[in-house]
């Protein structure tokens, strides 16, 4: 029997929309119809459209969202909440990788869930997800995630603005910034994307904290995240390739957009 494939369409035509928009027409194009397009920047758009060998439409995201089935957010955290509010009242599945844009609206996810609408949130540029998850179904006591990134992946974020840092004079391995993911996320919102899918997943922006180190010696993006409560103690350490096209994002973040696609067909399912 034929599964029906589905109308994606994916806002945002930055590295990551377009990895997996190359992805939709490659290794997922017996599932997924990727109809659609959008981006503010004509220039995006159009550089993707010419890379992909079926045109998808460019349209505007209010039109996108109408003619698909899955509409893929992949633009930024200013934007991601507006997307999966526009997607609810249209009654559509979303895919959310802009995550720092759904903390303090996590009301919206409430309202997904009661008009019946998926929401599909990729792990990102972690492992440890399914562990965090699992534990939840016990008491948590706590969560805390350790990034390493190099300078340049850190350069321009508004918190290092805010407080005249400039992560290129850094000379070893610096701690550049102790809180909560809910402070993370507003100063970091390019470069700690994971603390809001471990925040979502277990205590809570709040509660979920979060150290950010930097050093020049560092060539990889790592993540490493602590949870301990009635399960016992989890301990996970992922070193990431940055993205060749922008040092800001990891490859496995794109990989892990594609294996959630990849999985929203799939009629096994593996982990928790």
């Amino acid at each position: 029997m034929n599964m029906k494939r589905i109308r994606v369409g994916i806002v945002g035509c930055g590295t990551i929309g377009s990895e997996i928009a190359l992805a939709c027409q490659g290794r997922l194009k017996k599932t997924i119809d990727l109809v659609a397009i959008c981006d503010t920047e004509k220039n995006k758009t159009g550089l993707l459209r010419k890379a992909l060998k079926k045109k998808p439409q460019v349209l505007g995201l209010d039109a996108l969202i109408n003619i698909c089935d899955l509409v893929v957010e992949a633009a930024s955290a200013k934007i991601s909440g507006d997307v999966l509010d526009r997607c609810i009242r249209a009654h559509k599945d979303c895919m959310i990788m802009s995550v720092g844009g759904l903390i303090g609206k996590e009301r919206l996810l409430a309202r997904a869930r009661a008009k019946e609408v998926r929401v599909y949130i990729p792990s990102g540029a972690l492992s440890g997800v399914d562990g965090l998850k699992s534990a939840s179904a016990g008491r948590i006591d706590s969560v805390t995630l350790t990034t390493r990134k190099p300078p340049k992946g850190l350069e321009g974020a508004p918190y290092l603005k805010e407080k005249g840092l400039d992560v290129l004079d850094v000379k070893c391995e610096t701690a550049i910034f102790e809180g909560s993911a809910e402070a993370a996320i507003r100063g970091f919102p390019q470069n700690v994307n994971v603390s809001a899918v471990l925040s979502i997943a277990g205590l809570g922006a709040a509660r979920t904290r979060v150290k950010i180190i930097t050093s020049p010696d560092y060539t990889k993006n790592v993540h490493e995240v602590e949870i301990v409560g009635e399960a016992g103690r989890v301990f996970t350490r992922t070193e990431n390739v940055p993205s060749r096209s922008n040092p800001k994002t990891s490859s496995l973040a794109v990989f892990s957009a594609i294996a959630t696609l990849a999985g929203i067909t799939d009629t096994v399912k593996v982990g928790t």
